[in-house]
């Protein structure tokens, strides 16, 4: 029997199911017809390159971490392992903003949280009333109950307002666009829970458990990307999977219902597909409007996952044009500066084969919880603020040679307190009422970063061979 499957999105989370389903169909020397529904006009999801005039041009995210598996095995796999390229060696050094001064990132922390006490004792980033709170936890008991609680609140408790909004918050909620005291601990960082139930001391805790994994202790990078951009892996996989899979770009699903034979109907704006089992992978505002007939009574309120929109922008100089020497990876701007700015990354310094010294590029980004005000400016208006921001952060007054804005509406999914337990009951009643219907990506669980929706595209792929593979279809 020819199982059909849909896979709806055509991000990473969509492609890499889709690679994984035809992997375990190859193997088990098998056919399925597998469908690849996508609303925009491309692939890839967030993941965007700009290729112009021998550049690399990132409009998404540049990197991946290295010391999650699953992204640097699928690459492996695609045979794209020679594209690898790590970050410079020279190009570590983070900044933050304080007080509208860029401030070296102490070392010896781990997100902010001192692992080494000399350096941290050094910096001037905190006051010695906020660096002796800071060591506070060293003394202070573990809590004892095991519910969730969010970011801001683990830290300000264990660590003090001072750490939490100068260091913590641009470090940690930057990765989400969110705000620390929003953002769910067991959803974003469960381990340091687990440090502190383990340790009692989260700075003990990381004492103890410190691996030389970074680049400052291994001399490896804790980033890696590929040599033309992360759409590499998306045009790689396009490739590998158009012999044996069906995309339908800009095709919206508007309304999935399930099948009295079983399976379920999926319908666009012009024609009714039937499948046998379906991996929805885009948002949970998209699948609460499309599958709202189909869902369980509850789905709206374990289906809370607000996103943020941000912007991304690209600013290219001629090397004679600044007069900054980019000596490090960029920095991160705390909410209590107030800047248009949420972060910086200068490119060029961290990925010198982006321009092959040609340009300086710097990426800045813009749009977090709570400051979307920005991203309601057009272009233009949003291209005079951040230029602002970079002249008074860094001195640059010189006009960019070139500038690419990028916008991303409602793009970062909000991990709030207790997500994880609402994603668990979703999923739970989706398995009881709506066998064969499974769902994946950023917006339900497992993380944000390429690794993490790697891993949960072949995880829910492999659910899905395996539902297909039941005595319902035999």
């Amino acid at each position: 029997m020819r199982r059909k499957i849909a896979i709806v999105g055509g991000g990473i989370t969509g492609l890499t199911a889709a690679y994984q389903l035809l992997k375990l169909a190859d193997a088990a020397k098998e056919e399925i017809d597998c469908h690849i529904f996508e609303a925009s006009s491309r692939l890839g999801g967030k993941i965007l390159t700009y290729r112009e005039q021998n550049l690399v041009l990132e409009a998404g995210p540049d990197s991946m971490l290295a010391r999650k598996p699953a992204g640097v095995q699928l690459i492996r796999d695609l045979g794209l392992e020679s594209e690898i390229i790590e970050q410079n060696p020279n190009a570590r050094q983070t900044y933050i903003v304080k007080n509208g001064q860029l401030v070296h990132m102490p070392g010896g922390t781990q997100m902010g949280i001192p692992i080494h006490f000399t350096p941290f004792l050094e910096t001037p980033l905190l006051s010695a009333a906020g660096k002796t709170r800071v060591f506070s936890d060293l003394v202070l008991p573990k809590r004892e109950d095991p519910s969730d609680e969010s970011l801001g609140h683990f830290l300000r408790r264990r660590f003090g307002d001072e750490l939490t909004d100068s260091l913590c918050e641009p470090l940690l909620a930057g990765i989400y666009a969110g705000r620390v005291d929003d953002l769910s601990l067991q959803a974003t960082f469960p381990q340091f829970a687990d440090l502190e139930k383990k340790y009692r001391s989260v700075i003990l805790g990381l004492r103890k458990t410190a691996h030389p994994t970074t680049a400052s202790t291994s001399g490896r990078s804790a980033f890696i990307t590929l040599r033309g951009g992360l759409q590499s892996l998306i045009d790689r996989l396009s490739e590998v999977l158009s012999d044996s899979a069906q995309f339908h770009l800009r095709t919206p699903i508007l309304e999935i219902q399930r099948l009295e034979t079983g399976g379920y109907e999926l319908s666009t704006a012009y024609e009714h597909f039937s499948f046998d089992c379906v991996l929805w992978t885009t948002d949970t505002q998209n699948l609460l409007k499309a599958a709202n007939k189909l869902l369980p009574v509850g789905s709206n309120q374990w289906l809370n996952v607000p996103a943020v929109s941000t912007a991304t922008i690209l600013l290219g100089y001629t090397p004679d044009q600044l007069n900054h020497s980019l000596d490090g990876s960029g920095f991160v701007v705390p909410r209590l500066e107030n800047r248009a700015i949420t972060a910086a990354t200068w490119t060029s310094s961290k990925w010198p084969h982006t321009t092959q010294g040609r340009f300086s590029l710097i990426r800045c980004y813009v749009g977090r919880s709570g400051q979307q005000e920005i991203l309601e400016l057009d272009d233009k208006q949003i291209l005079q603020k951040v230029r602002r921001d970079l002249e008074d952060l860094m001195g640059i007054q010189a006009s960019p040679y070139f500038t690419h804005i990028t916008r991303w509406q409602e793009a970062m999914p909000q991990y709030l307190v207790g997500h994880r337990e609402r994603i668990r009951t979703f999923k739970q009643h989706m398995a009881t009422h709506t066998p064969g219907f499974l769902v994946a990506g950023a917006s339900y669980d497992g993380g944000v970063g390429i690794p993490d929706c790697v891993l949960q595209g072949q995880k829910t792929a492999t659910d899905a061979w395996m539902y297909m593979h039941t005595e319902i279809f035999r």
